[in-house]
């Protein structure tokens, strides 16, 4: 655990046991560092003296809790000598002791000031009080004491809370028994090492032995388990806590009378882990194992505000690609009683489906929301066009067409519309540029007329190609010849408007894209007082030019511009890029046109433009010591520099109403008379199809949505802009839908259908989620019923305590369930194929206790193993089962969302408008009646053993184990009523896991970890081939083919086994598996999956003939992370090993906090054993510019710490950047 001086100069962490460091930190304007570091006891104990010294005051035992006591506040913060307050609980004593720790840093030596044991109740935790100098909280069961401390010699207790406080408070030595339990959350009654060894208070308790009927002890002794003090300062500091029973409390402390005031309960939820208030009355509460909360302290209460999302623990998981919606996701059993929950976790940013129409709208070419006001918070309108026509929708609770009170011409294609001024409404088509006021009818604010006044300028003779609409300007242009036109809006007299032109200007190149910035740059609060904005960047623009009147054009050169319009002294140009790209092999690559291009500020001012052969690239402003770009080493820059196009007169036709004008003081430009030359600093493919880019909101530093292939999300991130995939099918328009009721709407328009949705990039997780109570175990998918079947735990109910339960994908209802004997536990199920259908087939424990002695032997105990079949019923009328469809039940005749249907993959989230997937409301609309499946026993058997692993075999036959045995069983003549056990093997430790491929058998155990066997038919024996090579506790094993198995273990680490280089007709049991790679998580993954990615982009023609299904695993972890891992090729992994091994020691992409990351991930693994490379490390590089890429790629092999290991000598050096982030990218496509 960790501590924290008040003033930051002094960090102590102390270890469970034992041992402790202090650490002394000096603050400089940078960075702080640590100057002074002492540990105790000391690790070299060699001097008797010390020993004996060590003895007297000896920290030995089980520390509890540590926090710092603050000094007088005259003394400088690194004046004096810290002093440390310990909570201890010494072997073989049943209370704890309050230690005082002394730090003398000129003498670098520590000691123990005093020792203090107030009688009482358990003393569990120690919190000093913030602000005020040498007080502290001690919190015990049922009470708290306010401990003076000024005096460290001398420590005494100035107050405690009365006897009602944190009532039924017991004497200590039960609480000690019953804190070393803590909550069953492994299949077997094993549980996180680490964790208990903090509540290990006795010498003969054994952590691998914990009563799994009553490892969630529900205690009636109330205690502390978490706190947060006020962050304003105030004279009476005050602070709220949670105690084990879910209540919430505030505690006042008044020093006048030094006294404790303890309030009534405020709030009562779930036990909270960590609490944190923070300024605005809010208070965020994280739960350990269920969702957080936010709540809001008004009014002497707290109020329930939001859920913070916590899929932790996962305890098992099924990936599917369900319902053909052609990507893999996963459901997933989270949580534990009483909060146990099932959540399907898809990849990307979640977005929750509200409304969709019926596939008819067929032919659009365009959409966009329109403004009525420039300072609406909300859009007006949604235009629609189609290949000939146009549709005006008012956005609210219904779309209405509102077309013929807009004055829109509804018999052409828009090209591109927008608002001009407050009233005033824009449309682009191919003829003409229309000037629209709407009517009353349509809005509001609309005219008092009875129709829409309109008016329009047209070219001479010259059809418009593009066009775009900013604030007081309008710009279009012509494609042969291509000349681009400045038009303003002049006021006439009451509703009367006319468009005229302010120039215009002929280009030697067609354009290809056109947009207007809406909104200057505003910089985002930040919530950090750190500031990662380099402001010397920030504003690029010449001085006086003006934001709002900066026009940015793509070409058909290809390039892009950025072009400024000063009225009555024309257009200048400020910037251009040239855009000529070449791949690996040296050749151009063909489509580099731009689809799409807009100005964007993050940390600096960008140029993005969307390519229309999918690929995304990022222009900047080169840095003012740079004479002229470099030329970047992957996609060769063919030419970084403009060329005189613009300056000279016979270059371009200018307008008689233009004369060109340059800016006269530049810093980014090399000369007062020519444009910055734009440098090409990333790029990225994200498809195969035209890309483009669609703001969120009309400032520049708004997020965006790249749409190609798939919709990608552009955000902030470390290093400025991050990519992230859309959790949403292949779309061919966006727009965003700013309204009342949903203020994050996004319109996406796929397979002839519109989309309406909400973007919830906000949460960390796109995960849905169905309440089932209980602790869910063990989920599976049954594909031909499309159910799925959850095995569930510590269920509240007098009858049973587990089951196994029917439930509805769509709305997470629970269609069945097959109640357990009293008593009886399920432990394993699977799918087994008997015949032409299949059965389920459970594994149960009939006894109560732990399922494994100290040693690793399986306890006697017995199980059973059940049969269960399904059948199913028809629903009656009155028990079908009904979905929701508030949206759009207003007058809707005219709308295009009429038609709306609910989504088949969301929880009733078409429910109402904006409403979330816990809303169950519903409005009585039915879908399709459908049928009810329920579970019926055909047979079940004895078993000497808990059943706690069962899997199938070669498509006849399953195994199951029981204690420390395993049996192949098979169900002759296909009955199911009739279940044989063929053959039996035998391991010296529990069975934890089974899984098989083909031929092969592996079977995982306590201690021995994985062995693999194969059963032979003829002779109905089992044969044991060969061992793991080290003891490992297994946790789940998964074989990718019969020679390698994939398998996790309860210290955290991911391994790789194979026997791919031993004959098997030479193996005996002694022939030891060879650990092919290993990866130390930190996290134990109870579950491992196979899984589908690829991870090659759609033009990769090396895919052709090459089979990649289920070649990637997924696992799932006790902490509730999802991790992916994929093969790549051996020289994919030297290249990736050696770019690995640059950004582990680069200040931009090291770890912050100065690990050492090879040493990390070698944990719990030999010394010399191939690790598995990490992807969180290598996607960092994605997010670089190019030239920081290059000057990674470029340190020298000799000053990298793993360049023995990592670096090969048939790597070229520098490693070329393009070859890595064309891999990288692969990887990122597929996962997103």
């Amino acid at each position: 655990m960790l501590a924290v001086d008040s003033s930051g100069c002094f960090i102590a962490a102390s270890a469970y046991e034992d041992r402790l460091a202090l650490f002394s930190i000096s603050m400089y304007i940078d960075s702080d560092i640590i100057d002074k570091r002492i540990i105790y006891p000391p690790e070299n104990e060699g001097d008797a003296s010390i020993s004996r010294s060590i003895q007297k005051n000896s920290i030995q035992g089980t520390i509890w809790s540590t926090c710092f006591i603050s000094q007088d506040s005259c003394q400088p913060s690194k004046g004096h000598n810290p002093v440390l307050a310990i909570l201890l609980n010494r072997r073989g004593e049943d209370g704890n002791v309050l230690l005082l720790l002394g730090w003398n840093i000129r003498e670098c030596a520590i000691c123990v000031i005093s020792e203090h044991t107030e009688p009482g109740p358990l003393a569990h935790n120690i919190v000093e009080v913030p602000h005020c100098i040498g007080f502290a909280l001690l919190f015990r069961v049922g009470d708290a004491l306010l401990m003076d401390l000024r005096d460290p010699h001398n420590p005494c207790c100035l107050n405690r809370t009365g006897s009602n406080f944190l009532p039924n408070a017991v004497d200590e030595h039960n609480f000690v028994e019953e804190s070393c339990r803590v909550h069953d959350v492994d299949d077997e009654g094993l549980f996180n090492v680490a964790a208990c060894a903090l509540l290990e208070l006795r010498r003969d308790y054994d952590p691998m032995c914990i009563d799994t009927e009553n490892g969630n002890v529900v205690s009636a002794h109330k205690h502390v388990c978490s706190w947060s003090w006020e962050p304003e300062h105030h004279k009476n500091p005050r602070m709220i806590f949670c105690v084990d029973t879910g209540e919430f409390f505030m505690i006042e402390i008044s020093f006048d009378t030094d006294s404790l005031n303890l309030s009534e309960c405020l709030y009562k939820g779930l036990p909270c882990k960590e609490l944190l208030w923070v300024q605005g009355r809010y208070l965020i509460a994280v739960v350990e194992m269920g969702d957080g909360m936010v709540l809001t302290l008004e009014n002497g209460r707290l109020h329930y505000t939001s859920t913070i999302q916590n899929i932790a623990p996962i305890l098992d998981m099924s990936v599917v690609d369900y319902h053909d919606e052609k990507h893999e996701q996963m459901f997933a059993c989270c949580g534990v009683a009483p909060e146990g929950s099932l959540r399907i976790i898809r990849s990307g940013i979640s977005v929750e489906k509200l409304l969709r129409t019926t596939p008819i709208y067929q032919g659009i070419t365009g959409t966009w929301t329109v403004r009525m006001k420039v300072i609406d918070s909300y859009h007006s309108f949604l235009v629609l066009s189609f290949v000939e026509e146009t549709r005006v929708l008012s956005v609210g609770l219904s779309f209405t067409d509102v077309t013929d009170s807009i004055g829109f011409q509804s018999d052409v294609c828009t090209l591109a519309c927008g608002l001009v001024k407050d009233g005033l409404l824009v449309q682009i088509h191919q003829n003409a540029v229309r000037l629209c006021l709407p009517t009353e009818v349509a809005h509001s604010d609309g005219i008092p007329l009875s129709y829409p006044v309109f008016t329009s300028w047209s070219p001479d003779n010259i059809s418009i190609s593009l066009g775009a609409v900013g604030h007081d300007m309008v710009v279009v242009s012509t494609s042969n010849p291509c000349i681009l036109f400045i038009l303003g809006i002049r006021f006439l007299s009451a509703y009367n408007y006319e468009i005229y032109e302010m120039g215009h200007l002929r280009f030697p190149n067609e354009l290809s894209c056109i947009s207007i910035p809406q909104k200057p740059f505003e910089q985002k609060q930040s919530s950090s007082s750190i500031n990662l904005v380099n402001n010397s960047h920030v504003d690029a623009f010449p001085v006086g030019v003006d934001i709002g009147k900066t026009i940015v054009i793509g070409t058909h050169r290809p390039s892009v511009e950025i072009w400024s319009f000063i009225p009555n002294k024309g257009l200048q140009i400020l910037a251009s890029g040239m855009i000529s790209l070449t791949n690996t092999m040296g050749t151009a690559i063909s489509g580099c046109i731009p689809q799409d291009v807009r100005l964007v500020s993050v940390d600096r001012h960008y140029l993005l433009s969307g390519l229309r052969n999918g690929m995304l690239i990022r222009f900047g402003w080169p840095d003012d010591s740079k004479v002229s770009s470099s030329e970047l080493p992957g996609y060769q820059s063919l030419s970084s520099t403009l060329e005189n196009t613009y300056t000279a007169p016979s270059g371009i036709s200018v307008s008689t109403s233009f004369s060109p004008h340059m800016s006269e003081a530049n810093p980014c430009q090399k000369t007062d008379d020519s444009p910055v030359n734009l440098q090409l600093i990333a790029i990225r493919r994200i498809g195969i199809t035209p890309v483009f880019l669609v703001p969120l909101s009309d400032s520049l530093d708004a997020d965006l949505i790249a749409l190609s292939d798939r919709p990608w999300l552009l955000h902030t991130a470390r290093h400025s802009l991050s990519y992230t995939s859309i959790s949403f099918q292949p779309s061919t328009h966006v727009t965003p839908v700013c309204s009342v009721e949903c203020p994050k709407g996004v319109l996406f328009v796929a397979e002839n259908s519109l989309h309406l949705v909400e973007m919830v990039h906000s949460k960390r997780l796109n995960v849905q989620k169905f309440h089932l109570g209980g602790t869910p175990r063990k989920v599976l998918y049954h594909s031909e019923n499309r159910l799925l079947l959850v095995m569930r735990t510590e269920l509240s109910n007098d009858m049973y305590s587990s089951d196994i339960c029917c439930v509805d994908p769509l709305s997470g209802l629970v269609i069945s369930s097959y109640k357990l004997e009293l008593g009886e536990t399920a432990k394993s199920m699977e799918l087994v194929r008997v015949g032409s259908e299949q059965v389920l087939v459970v594994g149960t424990s009939l006894s109560s206790g732990p399922a494994i002695m100290p040693s690793g032997e399986a306890e006697s105990t017995k199980g059973r193993l059940i049969v269960l079949c399904f059948e199913h019923v028809q629903n009656s009328d009155s028990g079908s089962i009904t979905f929701c469809s508030k949206a759009g039940s207003a007058s809707q005749r005219t709308s295009p969302f009429c038609e709306v249907v609910g989504y088949a993959t969301e929880q009733l989230s078409s429910s109402s408008l904006c409403s979330s997937p816990d809303d169950t409301s519903c409005d009585g609309v039915k879908l399709e009646e459908t049928e009810a499946w329920q579970l019926r026993s055909a047979s079940s058997i004895t078993l000497q053993g808990m059943v706690l692993a069962i899997c199938p075999y070669l498509d006849r036959y399953f195994l199951a184990s029981a204690g420390n045995s395993f049996f192949v069983c098979s169900f002759p003549t296909d009955n199911p009523q009739r279940m044989k056990r063929l053959a039996g093997g035998r391991t010296r430790f529990m069975i934890t896991s089974l899984t098989s491929y083909f031929t092969r058998i592996a079977v995982g155990d306590c201690r021995d970890g994985i062995l693999f066997y194969s059963y032979h038919e003829e002779s109905k024996k089992l044969e044991h081939l060969y061992s793991d090579p080290s003891q490992r506790l297994v946790a789940d094993c998964i074989l990718m083919d019969v020679d390698t198995a994939v398998v996790s273990d309860r210290k955290g680490s991911i391994a790789v086994l194979s026997s791919s280089d031993r004959l098997e007709n030479n193996a005996s049991p002694e022939c030891n598996l060879t650990l092919s790679s290993a990866y130390y998580m930190g996290d134990i993954a109870m579950s491992i999956r196979k899984g589908s990615y690829l991870y090659k982009l759609p033009t990769d023609d090396m895919m052709n003939g090459i089979d990649l299904s289920h070649n990637t695993i997924i696992a799932g972890t006790l902490l509730g992370s999802i991790i992916i891992f994929i093969p790549i090729s051996r020289e994919e992994h030297e290249l990736l090993a050696a770019v690995q091994a640059r950004l582990v020691v680069h200040p931009w992409t090291a770890p912050v906090l100065g690990n050492d990351h090879s040493d990390f991930r070698s944990r719990e693994n030999p010394v010399g054993v191939p690790k598995i490379l990490d992807g969180d490390m290598l996607t960092q590089f994605l997010e670089l510019t190019s030239l920081q890429q290059e000057a990674i790629l470029s340190l020298p092999p000799a000053s990298l710490e793993t360049a023995k290991t990592t670096s090969k000598p048939h790597l070229p050096s520098p490693i070329p950047v393009n070859q890595v982030v064309q891999l990288l990218e692969r990887v990122h496509y597929a996962l997103n």
